[in-house]
């Protein structure tokens, strides 16, 4: 039986008076499979993968009132024309420190879910909001790609909507952000 290597992806930048911590297990330096482009059959829906992977957040600042995500792709831009969304989502408690394997699907953790790129007419125009509305895995069609999850934590709750878009997000959370930490997770071909 082979042995992997397991690692975490730490830290890699961060803004704001305190710095904010969040972590993600990697397996060999990448998302492992079962989270992306080669998840099982029974981990995806109509061919997305639909699982979304365990994150671990400390030294949330005094003051939060809410937590937030972003999945981002921005590898996605030479080969399709755009940053790729790949997971949006607000409203977390404050005291979430462990957000669980499948808390997009699973609802384990309550927050509000915004759309992925899979919504978009040049990503086929999916309607099924299990897909379009919850963590869509990583799908490079070209190389390895960097995945940026960003988490944010905010002096308030957002007033948003199940399948906000980003730009709504990024409206919502403006003058709110008491700190704000990105990590990349690379995700194989």
């Amino acid at each position: 039986m082979p042995s992997f290597l397991y690692n975490e992806a730490k830290v890699t930048w961060a803004k704001g008076a305190q710095v904010m911590n969040i972590s993600v297990a990697l397996k060999n330096g990448l998302l492992p499979d079962k989270y992306g482009k080669y998840a099982p059959v029974e981990d995806t829906i109509d061919g997305h993968p639909c699982v979304s992977f365990p994150i671990d957040v400390s030294e949330v600042p005094e003051g939060t009132r809410s937590l937030a995500l972003t999945f981002l792709d921005w590898d996605a831009i030479p080969v399709g024309g755009f940053c790729w969304i790949h997971w949006i989502a607000c409203n977390f408690p404050a005291d979430t420190r462990h957000i669980p394997e499948n808390a997009s699907a699973s609802g384990a953790v309550p927050c509000v879910q915004g759309s992925n790129s899979d919504w978009s007419p040049l990503a086929g125009s999916h309607t099924d909001p299990r897909i379009i509305h919850r963590y869509a895995g990583p799908y490079p069609p070209d190389k390895t790609h960097d995945y940026t999850l960003t988490v944010y934590a905010l002096d308030c709750e957002l007033d948003l909507e199940e399948g906000y878009y980003l730009n709504e997000f990024r409206r919502a959370i403006r003058g709110h952000v008491l700190a704000e930490v990105s990590i990349e997770l690379p995700s194989r071909a």
